[in-house]
């Protein structure tokens, strides 16, 4: 899924772009919080996705001898560094923004172009539904990208399984951007059909609690990455089952996974082979595991397997969990 997630990352960081242009403009000409804060929002949006686009980049590097089992895990830190700039750049200067607003409220005021008075409520609303659009787009795109990967599974529950953090990144940062158009509009024609200046400030900091509950939702997700996360529960029970069929083994002890990176899994297992085996037929049959667990998923990169008697895998794993 690597290419859906770059095209998602390049669409959505054009968008951005454009759209925090607009709603610079437009903060400058009205002095709107809401569209400052949103402004604001989306320039930290396009950040992030220049850093995913650099994490996917650095990931991409072969293993060395410092780092055996290559660099996949890159992109799971600029991902948790893409959540702390929301929560930073975006959510609390969002809030503090709010809050000045609600301290010193100010009526948004009309922009002089060309010997023309535009009312700054009409700026507004024209920058806001431009930036619904072009988000939209982003979201779409996406959103088509998530669809096909999680496959029959909810949303959530994708997300919370998916190792692309790069996709599902770019997915929720657009889905909140939506969220805080939607609020940013309202507060902005409430404040002037109720001649309530105050409630920009208060759709700011609204803004500003949508963003940080994303970022905190997301430095969840990819701090789970970051430390290791197994494989999905289905293809460690499509590996047991593969290694159950391998004459010669009598108990799969033990399957161990890990995700380097979103496409790229660590497998370690702990068999009670046959003790009349050889150590030919062994090695032959560890070449053959190896080969059927590649081709029954790409993602799986290495494998490594431990011949152990089942009795001391019971007590090693015992001793492990009560350490």
């Amino acid at each position: 899924m690597a290419h859906d997630s770059t095209r998602a990352i390049y669409t959505a960081a054009g968008a951005n772009l454009a759209i925090a242009v607009a709603k610079f403009v437009g903060a400058f000409f009205t002095g709107s919080s809401a569209m400052l804060a949103e402004g604001v929002h989306s320039m930290v949006d396009t950040t992030n996705q220049i850093l995913l686009l650099v994490g996917m980049k650095r990931a991409q590097r072969p293993a060395d001898a410092k780092h055996p089992f290559g660099y996949g895990r890159e992109i799971y830190f600029y991902a948790f560094i893409v959540a702390l700039f929301i929560f930073l750049g975006g959510g609390a200067f969002a809030v503090y923004e709010g809050i000045h607003k609600l301290h010193y409220p100010e009526p948004v005021s009309d922009a002089h172009l060309f010997g023309h008075v535009i009312p700054g409520l009409w700026i507004n609303v024209g920058i806001l539904g431009f930036a619904v659009l072009a988000e939209g787009t982003s979201c779409a795109v996406a959103l088509r990208s998530f669809w096909a990967e999680k496959g029959s599974r909810p949303p959530i529950t994708a997300i919370r399984r998916s190792k692309d953090p790069a996709l599902f990144t770019v997915l929720i940062e657009d889905v909140a951007a939506l969220m805080g158009l939607v609020v940013a509009l309202a507060g902005v024609i409430l404040g002037h059909v109720l001649d309530r200046p105050d409630l920009d400030g208060w759709s700011s900091i609204a803004i500003g609690a949508i963003l940080i509950g994303m970022a905190a939702f997301l430095m969840i997700e990819t701090h789970g990455l970051l430390i290791g996360e197994a494989a999905d529960p289905d293809l460690v029970a499509a590996i047991r089952e593969v290694v159950r069929t391998e004459p010669g083994v009598h108990h799969v002890n033990a399957v161990l996974t890990q995700h380097m990176g979103p496409s790229d899994i660590l497998v370690n297992i702990s068999l009670d082979m046959d003790d009349t085996l050889s150590a030919g037929a062994i090695e032959a049959m560890v070449g053959r595991l190896e080969g059927k667990l590649k081709a029954r998923s790409p993602d799986v990169t290495r494998v490594f397997i431990e011949v152990q008697a089942r009795a001391i895998a019971a007590a090693a794993a015992y001793s492990g969990a009560g350490a």
